[in-house]
């Protein structure tokens, strides 16, 4: 989440309008994510998400976004839904932006996710992946090796600001994984971002999921690598086995693994570490100025992939 569109008061008073929601108490930016412009509303009927999208975030894929949602929690998924207004609309527009206002879900995300959190993680990750077998709406993955060049090219040219060999480093990784890109695995509807920031709890207790603008149809097996890059590494970027294998065991309890998904994690965490080190990269070198978020570091990411480059086979992730 984070903060790159100003409204005036008049303009959310007319916004609101639309709802029944009474008046407005407070609106306070939420300075975190990189993605789209968001802002805790407080109303007269309580607390509220209001989130305008930025141009990274197609238009035509919204209603897709709204109307997973909408399906998640209506399988017992714990996740924001989008308000309608008085006309039966959830989409409109705000100074500008597409924007709309969604339920809040109470908890906090964990700063140092622990190996409970993990297994918390793993069986969410389970449910929501079965809960959206039968959702309709499919949207193809454009973040996956097939969008990764056109990422990374702008880039390549400046590309040593970041570390001094990096471009041929990533192409050379870029190579190899269009050439050995897995396909064939059990797929459907997949979040696609679940860092920790994403998934919230109240004790040990996971309370629910949010952010699911990039959301997709694509490998399960994938939802779970991005969850070992994100939720598996420690601070000083070594990778917890334990936090793996309780995360893809708990998750295996709910949804089994098939032996090609098995076979395949070690280059789809690749793939995914390459994801967002590529992502990561465009924005520290096209940061915007004003906006209220710092670009997150995209050498994170490049450590990460060094380490699943040695990685042989899913033993390395506490799996047989």
């Amino acid at each position: 989440m984070a903060v790159y569109t100003e409204v005036t008061d008049e303009q959310v008073d007319a916004f609101l309008a639309q709802y029944d929601l009474g008046a407005v108490l407070s609106l306070k930016g939420i300075a975190e994510g990189v993605e789209n412009t968001n802002y805790l509303l407080v109303t007269a009927q309580g607390q509220f998400i209001l989130t305008l999208y930025e141009k990274r975030v197609d238009e035509g894929d919204l209603p897709f976004f709204l109307a997973l949602m909408e399906h998640l929690a209506a399988k017992g998924v714990t996740c924001p839904v989008p308000l309608h207004g008085r006309d039966g609309r959830a989409l409109r527009q705000l100074a500008g932006r597409p924007a709309v206002i969604v339920s809040f879900l109470e908890g906090l995300w964990p700063r140092r996710p622990q190996p409970r959190h993990c297994a918390e993680l793993g069986a969410a990750l389970a449910r929501m992946h079965l809960a959206g077998l039968d959702f309709t709406m499919t949207r193809p993955n454009n973040l996956s090796v097939g969008g990764w060049r056109p990422i990374f090219e702008p880039c390549a040219g400046r590309a040593h600001e970041v570390q001094e060999g990096l471009a041929d480093a990533l192409a050379a990784e870029l190579e190899t994984l269009e050439a050995d890109w897995p396909t064939g695995l059990p797929s459907g509807l997949i979040h696609a971002d679940l860092f920790p920031d994403n998934v919230f709890f109240t004790g040990d207790r996971l309370t629910g999921l949010i952010d699911f603008y990039f959301a997709c149809t694509d490998a399960f097996a994938y939802d779970l690598a991005i969850c070992l890059n994100a939720w598996c590494f420690e601070p000083d970027r070594s990778f917890n086995v334990t936090k793996a294998r309780v995360m893809l065991s708990a998750y295996r309890k709910v949804r089994p693994f098939s032996t090609a998904e098995l076979e395949a994690l070690p280059l789809l965490a690749r793939g995914s570490a390459l994801r967002f080190l590529l992502t990561r990269l465009y924005d520290w070198l096209n940061h915007p100025e004003g906006a209220f978020v710092k670009p997150k570091d995209p050498l994170e990411y490049w450590r990460k992939l060094r380490f699943h480059q040695q990685v042989s086979g899913p033993a390395a992730y506490g799996l047989d």
